[in-house]
């Protein structure tokens, strides 16, 4: 179906260009939400009429949202989270997490569609954009580290490295054997000590 977009509508069009559609996203979407009309003969004469009445709203839209658009883009997020040995991280920063922290951080209320992003699943840096508006679309710096390297940070400060779950357990292995050697020799020792003394006795 050809609908006439009244409305600039993400990833389809500007307010006044003709596009051609599914006819179910156009019945069930477009249509619904007054962001297009069906493309008529009448609705065509519209097109100039609507382009002019979209310019002047996307001018205001877009000068009121500069300022935020400026903060966005000085942002710079940091993550921590467990990353395995490829850098691949276990899970992913998702896109509410990183608009939760956009808002907390601009005490604003942005919705994590507005999120252009697939979660993070790598460590690294990320640049991440955050749509405000059709043509405001401000970039910020998402930088994710491993827990792993805060925890060895922090041991460097106490002068004690972490051990792993596996390295604990080893290393309390080997502590136990050195412990049990330790009292087998013992024994040993004292068997040697008592047979030495038995056999000075039988002598005398």
């Amino acid at each position: 179906m050809k609908v006439l977009l009244i409305k600039d509508v993400f990833n389809l069009g500007r307010a006044g260009e003709v596009k051609k559609v599914a006819d179910g996203y156009a019945r069930n979407f477009l249509i619904p939400r007054k962001m297009a009309v069906k493309a008529t003969v009448g609705a065509l004469r519209q097109i100039e009429k609507i382009q002019a009445a979209a310019t002047k709203k996307r001018e205001l839209i877009n000068e009121e949202m500069s300022g935020l658009a400026e903060q966005i883009a000085a942002l710079e997020l940091s993550f921590k989270a467990k990353i395995g040995e490829t850098g691949k991280l276990y899970g992913s920063i998702t896109q509410q997490k990183i608009i939760d922290a956009v808002n907390e951080q601009l005490n604003v209320n942005l919705d994590r569609h507005q999120v252009e992003s697939q979660p993070l699943r790598e460590e690294g840096e990320h640049s991440v954009r955050i749509r405000l508006t059709f043509d405001l679309i401000p970039e910020i710096k998402v930088t994710v580290e491993s827990e792993e390297e805060e925890q060895e940070d922090q041991s460097e400060e106490t002068g004690k490295k972490p051990r792993s779950e596996k390295i604990e357990e080893v290393v309390e292995a080997e502590e136990l054997a050195e412990t049990e050697e330790l009292a087998v020799s013992e024994e040993v020792v004292e068997e040697e000590t008592s047979e030495s003394n038995d056999q000075e006795a039988e002598s005398e």
